[in-house]
């Protein structure tokens, strides 16, 4: 019998009760703090309100929320490139100091890439400016030289290495971006919206870059509004509205809470959203795993769903009697 699946409203996600919690590890330690953190700007925006959230050690999170939420003036405090007007910055336990010595321990161990890359070249060659962050830590020239040459290889921009920084793509300076904070060795990576304006291609070479990144050890946090790419990607996800954490927690969770993405302006990932029709429609049983991408939830359909009851073989069965009605 063919199945007529009804229109989804953009503004209202369909949403299901979580089955059950994926097996979790361990809880992290944190590494990184922003306490009680607010910040105003000169004309009277509030930017960040009283914002306490704890970064994981080892996780890859993801800051979600609609622009103008502080997604981007907190990583700026995460970096040391602003100060909170009250409240405190704590990495690994000690609260961050703002003089000489304090932020250098901060910038050596939170790399800070910004959205724009061009915000942060300058050099006249890619190889001077992933140079710049350990010269000014003082290290050896050998030193610098070995931390330069371990960045570009990472990165995979040894045919950039030479180059002017000001003729590359987009693209390509967003990777050189990345091998500039690497090579001062930071415990944490943190990108703000580090795949705005990348086509695909662009977009999957520089995530598979951060899987790399993390498995070779680094907490990597990242700003996006990419919500199908949170929901496959995140260990974590935090949700931030008006400058307050509106929930943080695992991503099928927090994509399945229709208040939370109605406060924060977000629209359910379309796997989740055909993932709730299927159940609804008992193609899929209620109390399995959500899915976080697509090859998940095309195993949920062949796992439960026969090929003459599929509702792929449905939608076919609907077409073919269409077309005979017509014919």
């Amino acid at each position: 019998m063919a199945v007529t699946v009804p229109l989804i409203d953009q503004a209202a996600p369909v949403t299901y009760p979580v089955p059950g919690r994926r097996e979790r590890e361990v809880p992290a330690e944190t590494l990184l703090e922003a306490r009680g953190v607010t910040f105003s700007y000169p004309d009277g925006t509030v930017a960040l309100n009283s914002l306490t959230i704890g970064i994981p050690r080892g996780r890859r999170v993801v800051v979600l929320g609609a622009n103008g939420c502080g997604k981007s003036t907190l990583f700026l405090h995460f970096g040391g490139v602003l100060r909170p007007k009250s409240g405190e910055i704590v990495l690994d336990g000690q609260p961050v100091r703002y003089d000489r010595a304090g932020m250098t321990r901060l910038r050596q161990q939170v790399g800070l890439v910004f959205q724009d890359p061009d915000s942060q070249l300058f050099a006249s060659s890619v190889r001077q400016d992933i140079s710049f962050g350990p010269l000014n830590l003082g290290w050896s020239e050998a030193k610098v030289r070995d931390a330069v040459e371990a960045a570009i290889e990472a990165t995979q921009i040894a045919d950039l290495a030479d180059r002017p920084a000001h003729l590359l793509s987009y693209g390509q300076k967003k990777r050189v971006a990345i091998a500039g904070v690497l090579a001062m060795d930071p415990s944490v990576i943190i990108a703000d919206e580090p795949t705005a304006g990348l086509d695909p291609e662009s977009t999957a070479r520089l995530v598979s870059l951060f899987n790399s990144l993390h498995d070779a050890g680094r907490t990597i946090v990242i700003s996006t509004h990419d919500v199908e790419l949170a929901l496959a990607w995140a260990d974590e996800v935090v949700v931030l509205r008006k400058g307050e954490l509106l929930r943080t927690g695992h991503p099928t969770e927090v994509f399945q809470d229709a208040a939370v993405l109605a406060g924060a302006r977000l629209q359910q990932p379309i796997v989740l959203e055909t993932f709730g029709h299927l159940c609804h429609m008992g193609y899929i049983p209620t109390d399995a795993v959500p899915p976080r991408n697509a090859n998940e939830l095309a195993e949920l359909i062949g796992c439960h769903c026969s090929p003459q009851t599929s509702p792929i073989s449905s939608g076919f069965d609907s077409l073919r009697a269409g077309q005979s009605h017509h014919a």
